[in-house]
Order: structure tokens, then C-alpha cells, then sequence
């Protein structure tokens, strides 16, 4: 290790991020895993936009509902996610509202019109249709390219998804695997339901994680995997600390490498 890749282990998380080059951060893993959690707070630490690419499958669903474009209608539905323009956007002073992002629909904000019930219900069919995919990944990527040159806005980007490392940006400098086992992530979405005040029994909570995780591995289009040169981290039995701890140090061994 070089006197410099020392000084770079001892460095503050501010100064940190600056020398990821580029300054992309790729985060996959399994629903309830913990890795958006992660994301958000590895963002802020490191003063990078975060960026959990869902949301732009939750914008597409909204733009085809509010239109009036049926949302069977693969083909409608795919021309639409190619057509408008989603950007996002890191919060301005004043967003007081606990946005993490603002989301931007041919220059509407829609940040939390996503949230909608009826955009809920309709979201995981828009995003199997290979068109809204394939449209969605490019607008994705480039959105990751333009903060990882790092910008006035932001420093870089922590990108969450379930094909970033994979598919989206499989060029991204560091990228992690987080997991946990499906009866953790069904214990954590049952206790949320719970406090939602929501009544589900929580072997119907793992029993749709289970279908969850299979139908997120085994789809022909992007399938759920881990890239082969991820950073599985396996937070089962551990704190969204300890997590994130272990986070900034696969960061800080990736960046010690490139000196």
C-alpha cells in the first residue's frame, strides 16, 4: 500500500467520495434487504445524489395512467417510456418534506404523486414489459454518468435497483450485493406492514418474498444476480450501521486499489 493509499484510508467520507473515479456507486439485492436504507445513508455521507431507480418504472406507470393509456397495453406503454422525459433532480433548499429526490416528469414534479395507490397497484406490471426496461435503463444510465463526473449539485451517485451492477451500469468502480436471508426481509416487511396498521400473517409476508425472489431471479429480461465483481454484504443478523460500516470500507479498500 502507498503512502498515499494510507492517507486516503484515513480520509473523512467527505473527501472520500471525491476519489472514486467514476464517482458511481452500484447497489443491487433482494426486496426488504436493507440495501435502500444503505444506499441513502452511504449517499449522504459521502454527499452523492441517491438514486433508487424504481421510482422511474412508479413515474411511467403514472404518466400512462394519468394519459389514459391502458396499462395492458404493452405496446402504448412502451412507446410512453420512451417518449418522456424523467430526470431527477437532488432536493432544493426549501423541499422540506423528506424527499430523498425530486422526480421530474417532462419537467412536472411528480416526487410524491408516485406514491399513489393506483400507481402501487399497477407498477410491477408496467416494469415486466421489456420496452419500458429497455427505455428506462438508457435514461437510467445516463442519469448515473452525468453525476458520476460529479457536478455543483452533487459528487457522485449511489445508485439502488436489482440490475444496476449488472445491466445499468456494469461500469460503476464499486459495487455491492446486500443481503439477507428471506426470513429476516419477511420479518422486516411484516413488522413495517404491522406499523402501517396493516393485519397480514407473516407466513403470507415470506410466502410472497419467496414468489418475489423467484419470479426477480428467474425473469429472462434482467434477471435479480450478483455481479461477479460485487461486495456481497449479508446484514441477516447485523444493524444498518454495521452495514453501512462495512459499505465505506469496501469503498475505501476499492479506492486504496486505483492508487
Amino acid at each position: 500500500m502507498t503512502a498515499t493509499s494510507e492517507r486516503l484510508l484515513d480520509a473523512p467520507l467527505s473527501a472520500l467520495g471525491a476519489h472514486l473515479h467514476p464517482a458511481i456507486i452500484a447497489i443491487d439485492g433482494p426486496a426488504a434487504s436493507g440495501k435502500s436504507t444503505v444506499g441513502y445513508r452511504l449517499a449522504n455521507a459521502l454527499g452523492y445524489l441517491y438514486f433508487d431507480t424504481g421510482v422511474m418504472y412508479r413515474a411511467v406507470t403514472w404518466a400512462a395512467l394519468t394519459r389514459g393509456i391502458a396499462i395492458t397495453d404493452e405496446q402504448a406503454v412502451g412507446e410512453l417510456a420512451h417518449s418522456i422525459a424523467i430526470d431527477l433532480l437532488p432536493p432544493q433548499p426549501g423541499q422540506q418534506d423528506g424527499r430523498h429526490a425530486t422526480v421530474l416528469v417532462d419537467g412536472e414534479d411528480v416526487t410524491w404523486l408516485l406514491r399513489a395507490p393506483e400507481v402501487e397497484r399497477n407498477v410491477s406490471a408496467v416494469s415486466a414489459y421489456a420496452a419500458v426496461r429497455a427505455a428506462l435503463t438508457a435514461k437510467q444510465r445516463a442519469i448515473a454518468h452525468r453525476y458520476g463526473r460529479g457536478n455543483a449539485e452533487r459528487a457522485g451517485i449511489v445508485l439502488v435497483g436489482r440490475d444496476i451492477g449488472t445491466v445499468v451500469v456494469p461500469d460503476a468502480p464499486l459495487k455491492l450485493y446486500i443481503d439477507a436471508t428471506p426470513e429476516e426481509r419477511a420479518r422486516r416487511r411484516h413488522r413495517e406492514l404491522r406499523q402501517q396498521g396493516k393485519t397480514i400473517d407473516y407466513d403470507q409476508v415470506l410466502a410472497d418474498m419467496l414468489r418475489r425472489d423467484h419470479i426477480d431471479s428467474e425473469r429472462t429480461l434482467a434477471p435479480l444476480r450478483q455481479a461477479p465483481d460485487a461486495v456481497r454484504l449479508d446484514n441477516s443478523d447485523q444493524s444498518a450501521d454495521v452495514t453501512l460500516t462495512q459499505a465505506l470500507d469496501a469503498l475505501r479498500a476499492k479506492i486504496a486499489q486505483s492508487t
